[in-house]
């Protein structure tokens, strides 16, 4: 009788807990997995209208268009640096603001002033700073140089990816803080007892037990970067000369109402996020692997 209604309790709570699931999963499937099916099939018909099947049709119209090319090399190439300096950099923050340094306080809110106001007031920041007549021009002529219209320049992207930094670095900062406060004491004064140098203790202690978080801020970081199109559309609008995104594309696509090669660039865009991030959590996985063991 016992066992009975050991068996009906956890019979309840299974579907209690199923119950419970419910309202989460709805709301994946209505917001998420239908949305995205939607758009597979668009970018599988030839329009709205007469939704006649093409295949592969505007995959191979949207590889052969121009502007995507340029919009995906422009995307790449800024994910490409601008994350891993993130990494680094919020890192570096992290491990300094770890020992007691005077002025952490100043460094902490100059790091994490961002996280607190709009986008609008940070692009608004740089216009200051980066306009044709703006201090950084200023300091320019005063040193003798000539003015440069930083945002037409080949300078661009650095003008962006310094924006960037210093508006996402922040909150990995504190993320990297949590991780590092969090390593077991009794290991690293092992270390020492053993004559570990600090270098040694970095590379064989404390980055892997930073792994799990190496591996959400690089996440995080990526996704941050494929939205800097707000930023560069307040700053640049519709049609930049250096800094055209993916997200430019997409925009314009959608304004000229050309659903299936908008559809075919949302599918690819999230198949190459989709095996990043496999890729990323095979790497942690690996590397982190003897720490969770």
């Amino acid at each position: 009788m016992k066992k009975r209604n050991n068996q009906c309790g956890r019979r309840g709570e299974r579907i209690f807990s199923n119950l419970c699931i419910v309202p989460s999963f709805a709301g994946v499937l209505i917001f998420f997995l239908i949305p995205f099916g939607i758009v597979v099939y668009y970018s599988l018909i030839n329009n709205p209208v007469m939704k006649e099947y093409v295949g592969l049709e505007n995959y191979r119209s949207l590889f052969e268009n121009d502007a995507f090319k340029k919009a995906a090399h422009n995307t790449a190439m800024f994910s490409v640096i601008a994350v891993p300096l993130a990494l680094v950099l919020s890192l570096g923050l992290a491990i300094m603001l770890e020992r007691k340094i005077p002025g952490r306080s100043i460094f902490r809110t100059f790091f994490l002033s961002p996280l607190m106001v709009p986008t609008a007031s940070v692009v608004l920041v740089w216009q200051v700073l980066f306009h044709n007549h703006g201090t950084i021009n200023q300091l320019v002529e005063m040193f003798g140089g000539q003015p440069v219209d930083w945002m037409k320049s080949q300078y661009a992207q650095v003008v962006i990816i310094l924006m960037f930094l210093w508006k996402n670095a922040g909150y990995s900062m504190i993320l990297f803080m949590a991780a590092l406060s969090a390593i077991p004491r009794d290991i690293m004064e092992v270390a020492e007892l053993e004559g570990a140098g600090s270098w040694y203790k970095f590379i064989h202690i404390k980055l892997r037990y930073l792994s799990p978080t190496i591996l959400f801020v690089l996440i995080l970081s990526l996704i941050n970067s494929f939205k800097i199109f707000r930023e560069v559309y307040l700053l640049t609008g519709n049609y930049p000369y250096k800094l055209y995104m993916l997200q430019h594309f997409m925009n314009n696509t959608f304004n000229n109402l050309d659903y299936q090669k908008l559809s075919a660039a949302a599918v690819v865009f999230s198949l190459v996020m989709i095996v990043i991030i496999a890729l990323l959590m095979i790497a942690e996985n690996i590397f982190g692997k003897d720490v969770e063991s």
